[in-house]
């Protein structure tokens, strides 16, 4: 079912890596000729705009955006009591470990009289997004709000697309996670409307102001993505997230049932999701591929499973060493990474690019999406290269202030000026000099 790509006794180049290694086609690009006249009739016309590409996108125009605060507390109300509890402990656990994340504020005593503070403030307002096209996430509100919580963010809004199936509302999985946080402000809004109405902010139906916000957050699909590259400047935005990934670094030790199930878990999302397996052992291939032709057919969503096992963004990558594998795994730079060797947690360090690591036979993918406490809002597309997970850092600015006193502005004067005057900016240096005009013999 996994192509295969057979890299042992090869020692091949990063750039020849990045190009050999399995990788869905993504072209956010082509999307933007289709999401530009959607954010610029909602920049227009506002709402109005909204609910039109609402009917024409979901198939339900809602009465208008901003959900009825007793539909959050009905939601919750009705939520399956084991639903709730499970969200309850992904929230716990969520909090646990982004609550190590916050930043302190730190003074630097430059010289006597002059300091530089770092503080670090919350943004004002966040507009989180949880999708809800093949399937609903209230995992990734979670996700998304509690560290924008922690970070102390003024006000959250957030939007999920409204469904025909639920008279226009969003998932009420959706609404029940949204009141189970506290999150009273939600929109039933989905795609590229939504990040343009979070951009430009708009009247709602009944009058009521819909502000613009900062930053917006979460995934979505191409569209979406777009919609965030188009609007990046009006608004912050976390990443542009692609289809989903997991790569799984294993050896000759890995059991086949746990790749196979882990490689699949991957594919339920999308038929774009990409599934690789890089491996010492053709032996550990083999059975991974046998026991992948059993499972596929017997999961719920085979058929979009079998899509993505088989798409050129999925496959196997044979490599002669585990320090090969950890060559090819970093060039690759996968959103979710698990290492199933020998000495998993020693292999596991010497990672350098991943989203996020799974380390051993009992630390897989879905813990982490749920409940390992840790953020699954993460870079794909090889942005683990460069690029970080969601966290409480994503919704703080660093912000120096500088404090010097006459006497440490007058002691540094000379040397300000004559870097101004070595850039021919001789107006800096003199916004210095006519600080001391009085003190000339």
């Amino acid at each position: 079912m996994l192509n295969r790509t057979d890299l042992r006794g090869q020692v091949p180049s990063v750039a020849e890596l990045r190009s050999t290694l399995p990788r869905a086609e993504y072209d956010v690009d082509a999307a933007l000729h289709h999401v530009r006249p959607v954010v610029e009739a909602v920049r227009d016309r506002g709402v109005e705009a909204v609910l039109e590409y609402t009917e024409r996108f979901d198939k339900v125009r809602p009465g208008g955006v901003r959900v009825a605060a007793t539909e959050l507390t009905s939601a919750l109300a009705n939520l399956d009591p084991a639903v709730r509890e499970a969200l309850e402990e992904s929230i716990l656990r969520a909090r646990k470990v982004h609550g190590d994340q916050r930043r302190q504020d730190v003074t630097t005593d430059v010289v006597d009289g002059g300091t530089v503070t770092e503080r670090w403030i919350p943004v004002e307002r966040v507009g989180l997004y949880a999708p809800g096209g093949l399937a609903v996430y209230p995992s990734t509100v979670v996700m998304n709000v509690v560290p924008a919580q922690i970070a102390g963010v003024g006000t959250l809004v957030l939007c999920s697309p409204p469904q025909a199936a639920f008279g226009g509302l969003p998932h009420p999985t959706i609404l029940a996670a949204a009141e189970l946080l506290g999150v009273d402000e939600v929109w039933a809004v989905g795609g590229a409307q939504a990040v343009a109405l979070l951009a430009y902010g708009g009247t709602d139906t009944d009058g009521a102001t819909l502000e613009p916000v900062d930053i917006v957050t979460g995934p979505g699909n191409i569209y979406l993505t777009a919609a965030k590259r188009l609007l990046r400047g009006i608004i912050g935005i976390d990443s542009e997230a692609g289809p989903t990934e997991i790569a799984i670094l294993a050896d000759g030790t890995a059991d086949p049932v746990h790749v196979a199930a882990d490689l699949i878990s991957q594919a339920e999302h999308d038929p774009l999701a990409a599934s690789v397996l890089v491996t010492t052992s053709e032996e550990l291939a083999d059975a991974v591929d046998k026991e992948l032709s059993g499972r596929v057919t017997a999961t719920k969503h085979a058929e979009r499973v079998t899509e993505a096992l088989s798409g050129k963004q999925s496959g196997i990558i044979l490599v002669s060493t585990v320090d090969d594998g950890l060559r090819v795994v970093d060039a690759y730079a996968a959103e979710h990474l698990e290492i199933q060797t020998a000495d998993a947690r020693a292999v596991a360090a010497r990672v350098r690019n991943a989203g996020a690591i799974f380390v051993g036979a009992y630390a897989p993918v879905s813990l982490g999406d749920y409940c390992a406490g840790s953020n699954h809002v993460l870079p794909t597309g090889g942005f683990a290269r460069h690029s970080s997970g969601l966290s409480v850092q994503s919704f703080l600015k660093g912000v120096h202030v500088v404090d010097y006193s006459e006497d440490a502005l007058r002691e540094i004067a000379g040397r300000v000026v004559a870097l101004a005057n070595a850039e021919d900016l001789p107006a800096h240096g003199e916004a210095i000099t006519a600080r001391f005009e009085g003190e000339r013999a």
